[in-house]
């Protein structure tokens, strides 16, 4: 461990990872902007609330089959895979920007440039331990964090203001725009990275489903992986808030009571990652399953309808304590081979979107017989008792074997 602990100066000090904070700054701005822009269109052209939401929850989707494709980290230099994901993208949204195109071939295209994101953040992820180093790894993470979790509260607001002030069109050019100066940054920030091979055979000589399949396989016999995976897949309870803000908001019955619940994780989960992020890495491996509990147990007063300030406090709360889903990236990194880094993680990209999905549509089938506080606090007792599990065997994973970031000492599984 370093003598004292890093900080975000030192992080921000490292030339190559300013220039990866970047791309990831403009990605996500590109992201939510072609989200708004491309909602705002399908709506114009159909005056239908139904298609746009629907155009809005299709850029998730991709994220299930974009995962599978992050062996393509492992494949190629992982500075070449972000490039290229970034011109596609660019390329893509310009076209989308033709006047006159047809809706359906523009939500088709921002479904490719949705897919294209899952290679991409499998080899951001893939590259960040060789750019900082176990030391300055979590803060790094926490930086990333941060700035995607500040990106979703002014995200609306700012890809909105856009598009009145551009229209759609100007707006997607924008978004083109961002995604060229990333491929910019990357291509002249960053050093290749080449994978050097460390296995046999190696990810390079295997075909793209033999290196998903391989990647599942470590994930599935590796208890330290696996055990990592599933404390992060215990999103898919308490991500339900989030999903049900709207009919909470009509429960709860007040005016701009959805600003209010929309805003309470993010902001929380900036202030988590921000607090978490200075703690020595040995106290932040015990704290990782008591606040995988937390996440979700402190959101069980919700089933009670406390009322809107208790919950927006508790649902604040909530998201600082998941943030322990930084600890979780920085161990899962550093456990994965360097050689399968990239599919390992684009696996975890995959089961978390799978797992947020089938939360989310659970407790919508559950608000069918039960009010939408009461499906969050259901929700919320069986979030915990997976993470008590799941820490329980994190717990064992790491006190079984010499962790390579964390010495012996056993962390706790709350």
């Amino acid at each position: 461990m370093s003598p004292a602990a890093p900080t975000f100066r030192n992080v921000f000090g490292v030339t190559e990872f300013r220039a990866l904070w970047l791309a990831h700054v403009l990605s996500v701005a590109g992201d939510q902007l072609a989200r708004v822009a491309l909602t705002v269109l399908v709506f114009d052209r159909t005056a239908s609330a139904g298609w746009a939401a629907l155009t809005y929850a299709l850029t998730y989707l991709p994220d299930l089959l974009g995962g599978a494709l992050g062996g393509l980290a492992d494949r190629y230099p992982r500075r070449s895979v972000m490039v290229v994901a970034d011109v596609l993208r660019a390329a893509l949204v310009a076209v989308m920007a033709i006047p006159g195109l047809p809706w359906p071939v523009a939500a088709a295209l921002l479904v490719v440039v949705q897919l294209a994101a899952g290679p991409f953040q499998a080899a951001r992820q893939a590259v960040l331990p060789d750019l900082l180093g176990a030391d300055r790894l979590p803060v790094g993470q926490a930086i990333l964090s941060s700035t995607y979790q500040a990106a979703l509260v002014i995200g609306f607001g700012a890809g909105a203001a856009v598009v009145a002030w551009l229209g759609v069109a100007g707006a997607l050019w924008v978004d083109a725009l961002t995604f060229a100066v990333s491929a910019l940054a990357l291509r002249w920030g960053l050093r290749p990275h080449p994978v050097e091979p460390v296995i046999s055979p190696t990810p390079q000589r295997l075909s793209q489903w033999a290196a998903l399949v391989a990647g599942c396989r470590l994930v599935a016999r590796d208890r330290k992986l696996r055990s990592l995976l599933a404390i992060a897949c215990c999103c898919g309870f308490y991500v339900i808030p989030e999903g049900l803000a709207v009919p909470i908001s009509a429960q709860l019955g007040g005016t701009g009571v959805l600003g209010w619940l929309l805003v309470a994780n993010p902001v929380g989960t900036v202030l988590g990652a921000l607090l978490i992020s200075r703690l020595p890495r040995a106290r932040q491996m015990r704290l990782l399953g008591p606040l995988a509990v937390l996440t979700s147990l402190l959101l069980l007063p919700t089933g009670w309808s406390p009322g809107l300030v208790p919950i927006v406090l508790l649902w604040t709360l909530s998201g600082m304590c998941s943030a322990h889903d930084l600890i979780t990236q920085v161990q899962y990194s550093l456990a994965a081979p360097a050689d399968q880094r990239g599919q390992v993680i684009g696996v975890a990209i995959a089961a978390l979107r799978a797992s947020q999905g089938v939360g989310i549509a659970a407790a919508g089938a559950l608000t069918q017989v039960l009010a939408p506080t009461a499906v969050v606090g259901v929700a919320a007792a069986a979030g915990a008792t997976a993470a008590a599990l799941a820490a329980t065997a994190w717990a064992r994973a790491a006190w079984s074997r010499r962790s390579p970031v964390g010495g012996t000492t056993p962390p706790a599984a709350g």
